[in-house]
Parts: C-alpha cells; structure tokens; sequence
C-alpha cells in the first residue's frame, strides 16, 4: 500500500513538471517569434482544446494504468512495481538527461529549453512508445492470452446470465398481471356493470358520485392503479355493449377518481367515451 501510494504521489508529480515544461516551451517560442506576453497570455486563453487535449490524453494513460494494476495477470511486466517506477520517473530522467546534456550552456533560457525538451521526449518515448508496446508484447504471452480468453467468456457468461434473469423477471411480471387481471375479472364484475348502468342512465346525484368514488377507493386497495384501470375498462366496454341510440356516454369515472390513489383524471375531450 505505501509502495502505491509513493507511486502515485511520484504519478502525479511528473505530470505536474510535464505540464509546466509544455507551457515554458510554448511561452518561449511564442516569444522568439515576436509575440508580446499580454498576447501570450491572451493565446492561452484560446488554448483550452490543446488543454483538454492533453487532459483527455493523461486521462487515457491514468485508465490504462489502473487496468494493467488490476489485470496483473495479464500484465506481469507493465504492472510490476521496478516497471511501474521507471515509468513515472520518466519525465524526471528526461529532465536529467537535458541537465546533462545542457551542462555547459551559459544562456539560461536555453538551459531550461533543454531540460524541458529532454522531460518531454523521455515522457513521449516511455509514455506513449515503450508502454502501449510492452503492453502489447505481454498481452501475447501463452498465459496472458489464455487469462484473457477466460476473463472475457466469464464476462460474456455473466452478461447473459443477467439478461435471462431479466428475461425470466419480465415473465414473472407479465404472468402475474395475466392472473391479477383473470382474477379481477371475476371479482370485479359487480362494480363494472354498476358503474356501467350509472353511465348510461346519466342520472348523477350526489348518492352516485358518493358511489363511484366508493368503489374506486375499493379498487385502489386491492390492486392500485392497474386495477382501476382494468375496472375502469370493463365499465366502458359493458356500456358500448348496453348503450342506447347514438347518445355519447360522459366519462363521469374518471372525474370522481381523480385523486384516488394516482389516478388522474382526462381532459374533457377523452371523457366523453362514445
């Protein structure tokens, strides 16, 4: 554990130094072509895709890290610790080697050129070279092939296991609506054709508003809204059976419902049902 926090802490120093080596090679060529620092800082501005170019980029690099880390198996050369060492130093060495190789230069700003030049070719060398290489190398191992293969059949077996458990959930579902609704078929035929005759007389009081209310709070508490609007269905369609001439039927259910449970209740032009 402290081994990998070290190597993080160092992760994200040598980010760090990159990203600030990029910005003085930027700043010092802008400025060797003449640019005025007010325009520099301005151009930054205008810089955030190079910016989340490189974030998206460090990003890529971070994911890949951490999934060789975890796939150890996979990756027994790029997820070893002397591997992993080396390569997050290497914006460090790349620095080093510019001190060295800049040793005798008296100008300062080409000094520290060569030494953000050196962190940056290390970095591009190890990070984006040497890495995916190796890793792929690895990945072409007897026993990283044959993790890999095992790794993704059991990925392949679960997923389909979760689609037949979500096949055989939806089934369930499906058949216990089939038998509610046979049932409530049954139990609820009374209601319906009360319901219906009171549509069809046309006739409400306040006795039959009472009435209807009454029975969708029963319906309610024995199936909730679904049963209300099976309930509510079998009343429509005994009073397209029953109803007389050509005379269209109020929906008065659906307005003493309203409120009952979730049920709401339809804009006046869907309650005239007929």
């Amino acid at each position: 554990m402290f081994l990998r926090r070290m190597l993080k802490l160092i992760h994200f120093s040598g980010a760090i130094w990159l990203i600030a080596c990029i910005g003085y090679i930027l700043t010092l060529a802008l400025r060797q072509a003449g640019i005025e620092w007010w325009v520099i800082f301005s151009f930054s501005g205008h810089s955030i895709l190079i910016l989340l170019l490189l974030t998206s980029l460090y990003l890529f690099i971070i994911f890949r890290e951490i999934s060789r880390t975890q796939l150890s198996i996979e990756h027994p050369l790029t997820s070893a610790y002397y591997y992993l060492f080396l390569y997050d130093i290497s914006p460090f060495l790349g620095a080093l080697a510019g001190f060295i190789g800049m040793a005798g230069t008296q100008v300062v700003h080409e000094f520290l050129l060569g030494i953000a030049l050196g962190t940056l070719g290390a970095t591009f060398l190890s990070w984006i070279i040497i890495d995916p290489i190796a890793g792929f190398l690895e990945m072409l191992l007897p026993a990283s092939r044959a993790h890999r293969t095992a790794r993704l059949a059991e990925a392949k077996k679960t997923r389909q296991e979760m689609q037949e458990n979500r096949e055989r959930l939806l089934a369930e579902v499906l058949s216990n609506e089939e038998s509610n609704r046979q049932l409530w078929q049954k139990t609820l035929l009374p209601d319906a054709e009360r319901l219906a005759e009171i549509l069809i007389s046309n006739k409400m009081n306040f006795q039959t508003e009472c009435e209807i209310a009454k029975i969708g709070v029963k319906t309610c508490q024995i199936g909730g809204l679904s049963c209300m609007r099976h309930l509510h269905d079998m009343a429509m369609n005994i009073c397209k059976d029953k109803k007389r001439q050509n005379i269209p039927i109020v929906d008065y259910i659906s307005v003493y419902w309203d409120g009952i449970g979730n049920w709401q209740c339809q804009p006046l032009p869907e309650m005239i049902a007929f």
